[in-house]
């Protein structure tokens, strides 16, 4: 990831700089082969989640930008709600 971007990995962690970061846009950072999702609400309150599921997580790394990470979301939000 480039000097740019609002997350830092490092093998001893993450950095987040929320400064950095476009309201309601999704960040995402592997860090020991874990997918974490990353975003500032319009209260510029910071919200980070964890993908457990490998499939998910496979598909937001394939493509990285917000948008697919939005949409992937609600394909997969779509396909819950018909199982349930």
């Amino acid at each position: 990831m480039s000097e740019d971007y609002p997350i830092v990995v490092k093998d001893d962690g993450m950095t987040v700089k929320p400064k950095m970061m476009n309201d309601n846009e999704i960040y995402h950072s592997v860090y020991h082969n874990k997918l974490y999702l990353f975003f500032k609400d319009e209260n510029e309150l910071l919200n980070c989640y964890e993908v457990a599921d490998n499939e998910i997580a496979e598909a937001i790394m394939t493509n990285p930008d917000s948008d697919s990470i939005k949409n992937i979301l609600d394909d997969y939000t779509k396909k819950q709600q018909t199982i349930i």
